[in-house]
């Protein structure tokens, strides 16, 4: 085999779905069947499974969409991370990534955003190209969202089964609000890599030391009583737009919490 060719097979291994990704997308089918049809004896831990192996589906998506923008842009270096491969394991920060969006999805119901992809930007030129790499994950979440209320929308999920319209209802809710948190301009977030390139070398270095704890910052604030009440108002207000109702909603947060009662 020419050299050639074992770097085009090395490519495409890189770039194959991995069993991981296609055994947590497998579970989101199954749980999501066993709500739908109510076959599942413990018809609340089925939502469960459904809502966690959704939110790491579209974790996933997330962050392979930042990926497949940067390779497009000039990082030619992502596929031989694996970031392609759609693996959660392959990520940088898997904590950041994957454990604590969960970890934050069971205490608060918040779909917090995680991070990150390792990108060699000093491969890519252009300030919109790096922009846009920022933007690809939050905008995946924005079209997951969409795609989850449109039955809402054109009213075909009318008939459907009441759990399984409160559990898409609920996943829904958190595709929205992890569009919306990661759209904002604080270090660490996408927002901010949004508006990065933009910026004087001298802001960049005084931001950078807050980068870590941006994530944190933005979970902090929203446990105040009063800016969590306004947050939630404006998200109900956007999955209102798209004929989700509140109590949907709240009825698949319910569901979702099966260790409470």
């Amino acid at each position: 085999m020419s050299v050639i060719q074992m770097r085009r097979t090395h490519s495409g291994g890189d770039r194959r779905v991995s069993p991981i990704f296609l055994g947590i997308a497998a579970v989101m089918v199954v749980s999501g069947w066993a709500v739908w049809s109510g076959f599942a004896a413990n018809g609340r831990f089925a939502v469960f499974l459904f809502v966690v192996s959704g939110w790491i589906v579209s974790l996933c998506l997330h962050e392979y969409a930042h990926a497949r923008t940067a390779l497009h842009s000039g990082d030619t270096s992502i596929g031989e991370k694996g970031y392609l491969t759609l693996n959660p394991l392959k990520y940088t920060h898997v904590a950041l990534s994957i454990v604590l969006p969960v970890l934050f999805l069971l205490m608060g119901g918040i779909g917090l955003p995680g991070g990150a992809v390792f990108i060699e930007r000093n491969r890519i030129r252009g300030r919109l190209r790096h922009s846009l790499i920022s933007a690809a994950g939050p905008l995946t979440n924005v079209l997951f969202a969409v795609l989850l209320m449109l039955p809402f929308t054109l009213g075909t999920a009318d008939g459907w089964p009441s759990a399984f319209r409160a559990s898409l209802a609920f996943l829904a809710m958190l595709q929205v609000t992890s569009a919306l948190l990661n759209f904002l301009p604080v270090p660490g977030l996408d927002g901010y890599g949004v508006v990065e390139p933009w910026l004087s070398y001298e802001v960049k270095r005084q931001v950078a030391p807050f980068a870590p704890f941006g994530m944190l910052a933005v979970f902090g604030v929203l446990y105040i009583r009063s800016v969590n009440e306004k947050f939630f108002d404006l998200i109900y207000t956007i999955v209102g737009w798209f004929g989700v109702q509140d109590f949907l909603v709240a009825e698949g947060d319910f569901l979702f919490r099966f260790w409470q009662r």
